[in-house]
């Protein structure tokens, strides 16, 4: 399919400025990573696919193309910009996605629709599910906003991103790309090379497409205290093939094998008595084995897959301690058919298996643990009208704790014209608690050694209710959108003191449920063509959290985020871009309190010059003003990366 790009990125206004040049332009500007394409096409919303246009969701879409334009070292760096995401600290200074507000662990990560391991649920300031598939292989992201449980269940409570991968195609293609970044100061670099290939074994019958990738970013150091690490030393190499078979035209057979190993390594304080540094090293190991299914009847479609996500984790440090072995261990079997009836609709009956094992030294007396998911589901898609279409769906997951959970999804989609599109709907979610936060034997250390934290038994699953409506508009050379949601949350599961509060090393904390809270914004995003030559795109996410037992906001929403960009055409097709990326102020838990972090922007650019027809030539620089948030307090849960020269070759065939 062929793809017009309008629009390559976005840059940062602060909130009030983004506002009012919204307003100025008459328009609102799309996230960094969204493209506007022609026919584009998604299949997260319904399974089915279907025109972007036509989905019942609020759904952002990210090229791979753009992606392989910068120097993408996980999933957080390729969704930054995207209206309603956060990039939210998890703590050790890493990162999490987080959707309208809503922790990380509620966003749930696909690849081509099946799940990958959640390390955060099993494992402190875990982040390796960002890292599973490098830019090379990717076709397209997919980030739906808003709980998606009626389709995918517990751990959609928040949204779903859903990396699409490249397919092999009926003649062979290619890539390879390159790119090596120097950071101002001390440490920092970065280098990155990628390759795909795919294309046909045997003409229309056998195919195949590999892809393989290392990737890293030094180490670098804390400006307060060199010893220590401000942002860790990383490197990584995934690899990955797909075998496809089309028996005939109406059936394919994926046969998918991947695997990839992560190193992870900073200097971290030991507190307490006599407090000492050391060098703490995660080994990360990843893989999946999964066969698939897909028919495309004269009665329907069907799909049939199993597959297993394995993640291995020990953690190594200088003073020959060792935490773990960590592994994680998914067995699924799902599949669902669809099918066409009475002219205007079509019903899809669906249903999921999944076995979650965990083998965890700190999670019981055992060292080990595991639990049984089953799912059934049905949607019905109803075409009321030419312009008209209603969504109907439900699923009912059983939990061994927790029994049978229903999360139910309705949703409207007018065309009011060719360009006006309204939507409107209402979905309700769960997530169970994890086997470390239920296990009454679970005990560990945690942030540094300065409070233990045990597991609860006595947890309730989160809910989420999300109402939103939303509007969007297209025509030539411009485009507006806009949405209001509000989630309505019960039961979420935050950490919460129970013994020696506030005394390092003695502290004793436990996992507890906030009974009820409340999460609503409002999203602005589009472009326009200034010039022949010229473009503009924007979008800013507003955000209103509480508390409703205490009426307090909830920590770690910045209430105002804007992203913008400028981008120019040349005649001899170099393009060049001027990104922002303004984040407003929000609120952190301190050992104190409470501390309200200043806002703070980003700014980059960068220039893309083809040398050939298949070659392109990059370079840039992030962080223009070499931002470093530490200098601005040390309660930031993150760090940003500082100043980065890059450049990059991708050449393609």
């Amino acid at each position: 399919m062929s793809i017009a790009k309008t629009n390559r990125g976005a840059g940062l206004l602060p909130a009030r400025a983004a506002v009012g040049l919204l307003s100025l332009c008459g328009m609102a500007g799309l996230a960094q990573a969204e493209e506007i394409r022609l026919s584009p096409v998604v299949v997260t919303a319904t399974t089915a696919e279907q025109e972007l246009r036509d989905a019942p969701a609020t759904i952002s879409v990210v090229s791979g193309d753009d992606l392989r334009e910068r120097p993408v070292q996980d999933m957080a760096e390729a969704l930054r910009g995207v209206p309603g995401i956060t990039i939210s600290g998890i703590g050790l200074g890493r990162r999490g996605i987080s959707i309208r507000g809503m922790p990380v662990e509620h966003t749930l990560m696909l690849v081509d629709g099946r799940r990958i391991n959640s390390a955060a649920s099993a494992i402190a300031h875990a982040d390796y599910d960002l890292n599973w598939v490098p830019v090379e292989a990717i076709e397209r992201i997919e980030v739906v906003r808003g709980p998606m449980s009626s389709l995918y269940g517990s751990d959609a409570l928040g949204g779903v991103v859903n990396i699409i991968t490249r397919r092999a195609t009926d003649r062979w293609k290619g890539s390879v790309s390159v790119k090596g970044g120097v950071q101002q100061g001390d440490g920092g670099n970065t280098y990155q090379a990628g390759t795909y290939v795919g294309g046909p074994l045997v003409q229309d019958v056998l195919g195949l497409s590999v892809y393989a990738e290392t990737r890293g970013r030094g180490e670098t150091p804390d400006a307060a205290d060199p010893r220590l690490s401000e942002i860790e030393r990383r490197d990584a190499r995934t690899g990955s093939a797909t075998l496809t078979w089309t028996p005939d035209s109406q059936q394919r057979i994926d046969l998918t094998l991947g695997y990839g190993t992560e190193e992870h390594e900073r200097n971290t304080l030991q507190t307490g008595p006599a407090p000492y540094v050391y060098t703490s090293t995660d080994e990360v190991e990843r893989r999946q084995f999964a066969l698939s299914h897909r028919g495309d009847w004269d009665w329907g479609k069907s799909e049939l897959r199993a597959y297993r996500t394995e993640l291995e984790r020990e953690n190594l440090r200088t003073r020959g301690e060792v935490s773990g072995p960590h592994k994680l261990t998914d067995d699924i079997v799902d599949g669902h058919v669809s099918v066409p009836a009475l002219g205007w609709n079509t019903f899809t009956f669906g249903g999921e298996w999944r076995r979650e094992q965990l083998e965890d030294p700190t999670v019981n007396s055992l060292g080990t643990d595991e639990a049984d998911h089953h799912a059934v589901f049905l949607q019905d898609e109803i075409t009321l009208s030419d312009d008209l279409s209603l969504l109907l769906g439900n699923r009912a997951d059983r939990h061994e704790e927790f029994g049978w959970h229903n999360s139910p999804r309705a949703y409207l989609v007018y065309h009011l014209s060719d360009g006006l599109t309204l939507k409107g709907g209402v979905g309700r979610g769960f997530k169970a608690p994890t086997l470390k936060q239920l296990s009454p034997g679970y005990s560990a250390s945690a942030a540094g050694g300065r409070f233990t934290i045990v597991g609860n038994p006595d947890l309730k699953p989160e809910i989420n209710t999300m109402y939103e409506v939303g509007a969007e508009y297209e025509t030539r050379g411009w485009s507006l959108r806009g949405s209001l949601f509000q989630n309505d949350l019960e039961d979420l599961i935050e950490t919460s003191c129970i013994a020696s509060c506030g005394v390092p090393r003695a502290e004793r904390r436990t996992y507890s449920n906030v009974e009820r809270a409340r999460i609503r914004g409002l999203e602005l995003g589009g472009g326009v063509d200034l010039t022949s030559w010229l473009r503009f795109d924007a979008n800013y996410t507003y955000l209103d959290t509480e508390n409703r037992g205490t009426g307090a906001e909830l920590a770690e929403r910045p209430r105002h985020a804007a992203n913008a960009s400028i981008t120019w055409f040349a005649d001899n097709g170099m393009r060049a871009r001027l990104i922002g990326d303004y984040t407003g102020t929000q609120l952190v838990n301190v050992t104190s309190g409470t501390e309200r972090l200043p806002d703070y922007t980003i700014w980059s650019v960068d220039i893309a010059q083809p040398l050939t027809e298949q070659a392109t030539l990059l370079i840039g620089l992030q962080n223009l003003t070499d931002e470093r948030l530490a200098e601005k307090t040390a309660s930031f849960p993150y760090a940003e990366a500082g100043r980065l020269l890059w450049v990059g070759l991708n050449y393609s065939f």
